[in-house]
């Protein structure tokens, strides 16, 4: 089964940058990052197909959260910058064999397990 591994989070001030990472045992078809806070819903943050490069993003988080990736490394990035407070949140990195990009946590199946980030005002 794919395993899945992120990394990068940590404690930042508002303003401020992050780059997580999520490295895939295996191939997969797509990938997307999630994030849950406290008491809230898991919600999609970006998700993008492997092959081809196809990139879908939440509406508020577009212009500031970039998703990349590095086929060789099979490795999925999430740029995030000018965070806010509200972006804290676990992060999970997930992933799954669909042939579109998808924000709804029941399209995957596999899932990491989550980098916190932290980001203080």
């Amino acid at each position: 089964q794919v395993q899945l591994v992120e990394s990068g989070g940590g404690s930042v001030q508002a303003g401020g940058s992050l780059k997580l990472s999520c490295v895939a045992s295996e191939y997969i078809a797509r990938v997307a990052w999630f994030r849950q806070a406290p008491g809230k819903e898991r919600e999609g943050v970006a998700s993008i197909l492997v092959r081809g490069g196809r990139m879908e993003y939440h509406s508020s988080m577009k212009g500031r959260f970039t998703i990349s990736q590095d086929s060789a490394k099979k490795t999925v990035y999430l740029q995030m910058n000018t965070l806010k407070p509200e972006d804290t949140a676990m992060y999970y990195c997930a992933a799954g064999w669909g042939s579109s990009t998808s924000l709804r946590p029941r399209d995957y199946d596999v899932w990491g397990q989550g980098t916190q980030v932290t980001v203080s005002s």
